[in-house]
């Protein structure tokens, strides 16, 4: 059972997009990593900035075996002492990567529902391209928190998902047209647009304007693709979509974001 609900959850997102992800979550007493795709040195500066110690994290979650979300998770272990979290399938799909030695490994299957203090953290299973995807939402029994990117497609029961949350970090990978007319091989275009792949600015915004509830304080629209989209277009397809009433943020590919609560 969860102790408190009476603290105010916080975000931040230190980094998001295929050069690095990295999501912390605060609530009580429990602090808790989403990914360790980019540096230890970068994750403890920026978690500075906003007054944290990356030292009193909890635990760090990974949600794939891509180097842009687990290539540091050794590096945590070793450097930090914090505990890593992922499924089987993700370490052993993550050792071409080098990750080092992990000194204390949690196993999850995603479908699963870990307890970490203050926080519950549901685990969604993903058809994204990787060897045991997973998807997050953090709750300390009554606020909801979605960390929901690397989705393949708008897979069945994600829209139920956003209709449960009062925040989230969700997926807006690539511009149909910039990334028809941009400088990827077809082949890579239809992977990205594939079952396996990403979702779209435009899948993202219907996905907001048909699940999400009056409860939705905020989106931050996250892992934009560097070639095929760009902050103001994701901006502009969720402003024609999305209700005006909903803030609509962007995560960053290159530094830590505001500290956002829930």
């Amino acid at each position: 059972m969860l102790r408190n609900k009476r603290h105010i959850m916080i975000a931040i997102s230190l980094q998001s997009g295929s050069n690095g992800n990295c999501v912390y979550v605060e609530c009580g007493s429990t602090r808790l990593l989403v990914d360790a795709g980019i540096s230890g040195l970068a994750a403890q500066r920026r978690l500075e900035r906003h007054g944290r110690d990356i030292r009193a994290v909890t635990a760090v979650l990974i949600s794939h075996d891509h180097r842009d979300h687990i290539g540091c998770a050794g590096v945590y272990s070793r450097k930090f002492n914090l505990p890593i979290h992922a499924s089987p399938a993700t370490i052993d799909a993550a050792r071409r990567i080098r990750l080092g030695r992990i000194d204390t490994l949690g196993a999850f299957t995603p479908g699963d529902t870990l307890h970490f203090g203050d926080l519950a953290v549901e685990t969604i299973p993903t058809p994204h391209d990787a060897a045991d995807g997973a998807a997050f939402v953090v709750t300390d029994g009554h606020r909801r928190l979605g960390i929901l990117t690397d989705l393949g497609h708008v897979f069945d029961g994600l829209a139920h998902t956003v209709s449960t949350l009062d925040a989230v970090f969700l997926e807006s990978n690539y511009d149909d047209d910039m990334l028809r007319t941009g400088p990827y091989p077809w082949p890579l275009q239809q992977r990205i647009r594939g079952p396996r792949g990403h979702i779209s600015n435009r899948e993202s915004a219907d996905l907001l304007h048909t699940a999400a509830s009056p409860r939705l304080r905020w989106a931050v629209l996250s892992h934009l693709s560097e070639q095929n989209n760009h902050p103001h277009i994701a901006l502009e397809t969720h402003r024609e979509i999305v209700s005006s009433h909903l803030p609509l943020h962007v995560a960053s590919r290159y530094d830590a974001s505001e500290m956002f609560t829930v």
